[in-house]
């Protein structure tokens, strides 16, 4: 029998290979609620993985 090698494990990247390639995961950031200089609630998105934002005026 030959000798068993320890497996290694790659660490994981830095930033997410998903979301350079546009598969952001968004989820609601509740912080940010009013724009001031509009008037109006908006929506800020944040991605779980790479902290991008998105907003959406209503």
């Amino acid at each position: 029998m030959g000798d068993i090698l320890p497996f290694k494990r790659k660490p994981p990247p830095t930033r997410s290979i998903m979301c350079d390639n546009g598969h952001h995961r968004w989820t609601i950031w509740q912080k940010k609620q009013f724009d001031s200089k509009q008037g109006k609630l908006v929506t800020v998105y944040r991605c779980e993985r790479c902290s991008a934002e998105r907003t959406e005026a209503h």
